[in-house]
């Protein structure tokens, strides 16, 4: 049974939350309105003990129909990235900002759009919920719309990528590029450089949990 509409997600996080707990709550959850055209909710997805955390901006076409984040293209380029920078996909967590997936029809396609502010900060408290429940060692933020949504709306990833940055509430965060954004370059070339240069970035996070 779907829960009554909120002005975020905070009423519906369980006293004591797990990620079971956590994942069933938000199943139902309709504190924005992207309940009305995602397939369902995608909430995280790893080891309960990860050290590292990735999160996304939100789930895309394939992650909607399959109730399970990054498992489209740019979820495949993640895990080969990691591979080729020495770090155990199994041993991450992975989720996203955002838990519903918004679009606009283009023909017979569902085409990513950019989760509004309302959106971002409806759906926060969930994930809130699973990195307090986590508790890693860093969290990646991968893009701008989880940059932001955790190191605030002036935060920007062209300026800080690569780096260990300590968040506002503690703890360690990094930052790089979502992999869709390697996706998205304009030939071969230039999806060669940029994800050589997303695999070192990946790189210098695994050198830096070790410290």
């Amino acid at each position: 049974m779907a829960t009554k509409a909120t002005e975020t997600a905070a009423p519906l996080v369980p006293d004591r939350p797990t990620i079971e707990a956590l994942q069933e709550a938000a199943a139902g959850c309709q504190a924005c309105d992207l309940w009305k055209t995602g397939t369902q909710t995608v909430f995280g997805d790893g080891t309960r003990h990860a050290r590292v955390v990735f999160i996304g901006e939100q789930p895309g076409d394939e992650e909607d129909r399959e109730g399970r984040p990054f498992v489209g293209p740019a979820g495949r380029l993640l895990d080969r990235a990691l591979t080729d920078a020495g770090i155990d996909r199994s041993q991450v967590y992975v989720t996203n900002a955002v838990k519903h997936f918004k679009w606009v029809g283009k023909g017979k396609k569902r085409i990513h759009a950019k989760p509004s502010a309302r959106e971002m900060r409806a759906c926060k408290p969930w994930l809130d919920a699973e990195l307090r429940v986590l508790d890693p060692d860093v969290i990646v933020v991968l893009g701008a719309t989880a940059a932001q949504a955790l190191l605030g709306p002036k935060f920007l990833v062209s300026q800080r990528r690569g780096e260990f940055i300590d968040a506002p509430g503690g703890g360690r965060v990094f930052a790089t590029v979502h992999p869709s954004s390697v996706l998205r370059a304009q030939d071969d070339e230039e999806r060669r450089v940029a994800y050589a240069a997303f695999v070192d970035d990946l790189r210098r996070l695994r050198a830096g949990l070790s410290d």
